[in-house]
């Protein structure tokens, strides 16, 4: 970790620094991914069953190659690339909030990879089966390997990105943005919001899937007020010993 106290010119330095080790990290991890792009490939198309996925022009093989190496280069360097942010921003950060700074880092690839799986196991292969379906008898499907790509890992991401609503609240109440009693408060108009993005991220509409996906974010959300109050009441403790201590 970088010194606390640093000059305009360390500071660009140490950013220089921890931007290459992640340029470096995506690099491996684009290279790696590269190597093994059609096994990536694979297990994208196990949600959507037994279709076959087609290339319409000669660059297209190329790209969806570029495509998955891109998405696993970013997967793969996550660890790295949100290690050295936090690594980053420690120095503006207490001592006693640096130290939760590895946890931090485990609780968000955490909930983002619940998410993912999530995502790929329960809503991918419903959702790809009734958008397939509304085709019925009357169209045959011919699907672009570049867009089942595209459409897969954002699908993915966004779900992994969903998931990490607890550590958005959580970093709110600590930023004292928000407090865990206008959270509990406001339980109505969150639930309505989660049932509203669930039916937007879900392009099956049948009440069944929305359920699948609402149902997991609420418990985010029950949990994202436990957790505020659980900061809450530790920073309460830590300001009540903080004066005790230097009266002595």
């Amino acid at each position: 970790m970088a010194s606390i106290r640093m000059t305009y010119l360390q500071h660009l330095e140490e950013l220089r620094r921890r931007i290459i080790v992640v340029v470096v990290a995506l690099v491996v991890g684009f290279a790696f991914s590269w190597a093994f792009a059609w096994d990536i490939l694979y297990i994208l198309k196990k949600p959507a069953g037994s279709i076959a996925l087609h290339y319409m022009t000669p660059m297209e093989p190329f790209l969806v190659r570029f495509k998955l190496a891109l998405f696993g280069a970013v997967l793969l360097a996550l660890p790295v690339i949100l290690f050295e942010i936090l690594a980053f921003l420690s120095p503006a950060l207490k001592s006693r909030e640096r130290k939760y700074t590895l946890l931090i880092l485990a609780m968000i690839l955490a909930f983002f990879a619940l998410g993912v799986t999530f995502g790929y196991f329960y809503v991918m292969p419903i959702g790809i089966r009734w958008l397939l379906g509304v085709a019925g008898d009357q169209m045959t499907a011919i699907i672009s390997a570049s867009s089942y790509v595209t459409f897969a890992g954002w699908f993915m991401v966004a779900f992994g990105v969903s998931f990490e609503t607890p550590m958005f609240i959580w970093m709110l109440v600590a930023l004292g943005v928000i407090t865990p009693q206008q959270l509990r408060k406001q339980w109505r108009y969150a639930y309505v919001l989660i049932l509203v993005f669930a039916a937007v991220i879900t392009p099956d509409w049948n009440p069944v899937t929305m359920f699948l996906v609402a149902v997991p974010m609420v418990i985010l959300y029950e949990l994202s007020i436990l957790l505020a109050r659980l900061t809450v009441h530790r920073r309460e403790e830590e300001e009540t010993v903080l004066p005790v201590a230097e009266a002595s």
